[in-house]
């Protein structure tokens, strides 16, 4: 059962430093300001049984199980763990869980791992908690989910939480190894640049050196990008570009807090957003970078559509990969499942 504790939260360690320096400029410290109001006043989901679901082979340390067993212990929370050791078992594991009655289901790991998880979740209740694994993680980056899993783990209850219910696409006729459905479920699907990327940056490299795994896949890939003719029908309208990069996703997140591919993205919104990234040129990656400095969106130079239904035919065809796993398809039929899946996020984020 999924219980909602109004009762104000503990005091942060911090405060009596926080206080100490109001008293020395004046303030009165017997008053809460404003946010601290605010913030003592918002409810925690509380959650008496949970599964968790564990990917061993995600790209940081591994799962702090002491730390996390002692937070569920204070929490009074009846859980089960399972580790995964094979391509679908996250997903047979989270169906598992819906049919055991969970409060909840906790996934360990990165964006391919809690997609797996997610896609599976079709037509419950049952919210996700996810604490971020992976190597880049820009699913947790976008939800404003703390990167330490110490912190994560605190959305079971200890720290004001909330629901958001997101859209995600399905791709018809994508599968990922060992799942046997005929449609895959995603938040982000690149085409292009990206599929080199993650072509280059191999599984031991990303373990190795997580994210620079990436970095220096991409300065590899950029040194000689391949064009391509992008045909797209966008809800039934024809639309041509070119570009090196193509994408349909449904969040804006880089991996980095603060910055985003544009401002216009919304995970709740019901719609698709379509980008193309038109050249690598190092101008264009200068005025990239100097517009996500000083605007927090990186708005040069991509192309950017919305829309429920997107066909992609690419000339020539290029790497696939979807919320970072390489899928090989024959053609590229997406359509958006509007608040698809309830993902348990800091309160804060919940808007």
């Amino acid at each position: 059962m999924m219980v909602i504790d109004n009762q104000p939260t503990h005091t942060d360690p911090t405060s009596s430093v926080v206080d100490k320096v109001k008293q020395m400029v004046g303030v009165n410290t017997s008053e809460p300001t404003p946010t601290e109001t605010a913030m003592q006043d918002r409810p925690i989901l509380k959650f008496r049984r949970v599964h968790i679901i564990v990917n061993p082979a995600s790209g940081q340390d591994g799962l702090k199980l002491p730390a996390l067993n002692k937070l569920l212990k204070d929490l009074e929370i009846e859980w089960e763990m399972f580790v995964t050791s094979r391509g679908g078992e996250a997903g047979e594991r989270a169906k598992q869980a819906i049919a055991a009655g969970v409060d909840a289901i906790v996934v360990y790991g990165g964006d391919g791992t809690v997609l797996e998880v997610a896609s599976s979740m079709a037509g419950s209740d049952i919210p996700l908690i996810i604490i971020p694994g992976g190597t880049a993680n820009v699913l947790s980056v976008e939800l404003g989910i703390p990167a330490d899993q110490s912190q994560a783990a605190l959305l079971l209850g200890s720290v004001p939480n909330a629901i958001r219910t997101l859209d995600m696409g399905v791709l018809g006729g994508g599968k990922r190894d060992g799942d046997d459905q005929s449609d895959l479920f995603f938040f982000h699907l690149g085409m292009g640049l990206e599929g080199e990327m993650h072509e280059k940056a191999d599984r031991e490299a990303k373990d190795r050196s997580g994210m620079f795994a990436y970095v220096v896949a991409a300065l590899k890939t950029l040194s000689n990008p391949t064009t391509s003719h992008y045909h797209l029908t966008l809800d039934g309208e024809q639309v041509e570009a070119e570009g090196i990069n193509c994408m349909v996703t449904n969040f804006g997140s880089v991996g980095v807090s603060g910055i985003t591919l544009s401002h216009a993205i919304d995970m709740s919104d019901g719609l698709l957003d379509v980008i193309i990234f038109q050249d690598a040129n190092l101008s264009s990656l200068l005025s990239a970078a100097a517009s996500a400095v000083t605007s927090g969106e990186l708005a040069q130079p991509l192309l950017q559509w919305q829309a429920r239904e997107v066909t992609i035919v690419a000339d020539p065809k290029q790497t696939l990969v979807v919320d970072g796993e390489l899928i090989d398809v024959d053609s590229i039929t997406i359509r958006v499942m509007p608040k698809f899946v309830r993902v348990v996020v800091p309160a804060q984020s919940a808007s």
